[in-house]
């Protein structure tokens, strides 16, 4: 049996895309089932026999559609579990979510993520879920350092591209900041000014070593380190334990710990 690949951009937009194309390539092919398409967000080293291999060209406007349907059709929770899934560092997301979508969108099934039972529900869980706990772990361990400008700025170094939901709970709880977020692994840069909408940028020519901190930051950063050090007992040091709650890939960027 003949199969088929279509390769779309690794991004949201980009699988999104894919997916919406995979459908209207069934359509025109007269293809009977879904099982034999397939997404990849590159292009495999080896390509298999009996597979015919499509790139797909990021759209904006169908994969805003495809967003559209998703959120009206499976609710806002399978939708964010999907979107959680989608920036994960996972090669396999893409054919995951194409997977568990026609299957939700097949069935009217609205706790479709919930179904663990089957093989690409599962598979978007696994990236939904890592995604998810790197998210939950910056936003507790991201610091922020204070320009002389008086901007916020911190960097972050991730597996997952999760800087497009990590910039919305900062900018709800630092509305009248100007801040920005560098993301070292993807270099992207989340940016908000006061009272406006933030956006992400890419691209962008950057030498941190450039950046000029305010007279106070570092006194501010000393002070920190010294209550970590004065809150800590020594008896209950556990260094295992604290690997376990605070990886040590999270670390270089804490002040406390440089």
């Amino acid at each position: 049996m003949e199969e088929y690949v279509l390769i779309c951009e690794d991004s949201t937009e980009g699988i999104l895309t894919g997916v919406y194309e995979a459908y209207q390539f069934k359509k025109r092919m007269g293809i009977a089932s879904h099982d034999v398409i397939h997404l990849a967000v590159r292009e495999p080293e080896t390509q298999r026999l009996c597979t015919q291999y499509e790139q797909v060209q990021t759209d904006y406007a169908k994969a805003e559609k495809v967003t559209n349907t998703l959120a009206r059709q499976l609710g806002s929770e399978a939708w964010y579990r999907i979107s959680m899934a989608l920036v994960s560092c996972f090669e396999d997301k893409a054919d995951a979510v194409y997977h568990t979508i026609v299957l939700g969108l097949g069935q009217h099934d609205r706790n479709i993520t919930d179904r663990l039972q089957e093989d690409c529900v599962q598979r978007t869980f696994r990236c939904a879920r890592a995604s998810d706990n790197e998210l939950c772990h910056m936003k507790q361990f991201l610091r922020f350092a204070e320009l002389r400008s008086g901007m916020l700025y911190a960097k972050i170094d991730t597996k997952h591209h999760i800087l497009p939901f990590l910039m919305p709970h900062f900018a709800d709880r630092l509305p009248a900041d100007n801040f920005v977020i560098y993301d070292e692994s993807t270099q992207t840069f989340g940016l908000h000014a006061r009272y406006k909408k933030w956006y992400l940028m890419r691209g962008a020519d950057f030498d941190e070593d450039r950046l000029v901190y305010s007279d106070v930051e570092a006194e501010y950063q000393e002070l920190f380190k010294r209550f970590c050090d004065s809150i800590a007992i020594e008896a209950r040091i556990n260094p295992k334990l604290q690997m376990n709650m605070l990886p040590l890939r999270f670390r270089p960027n804490m002040v406390e710990f440089r």
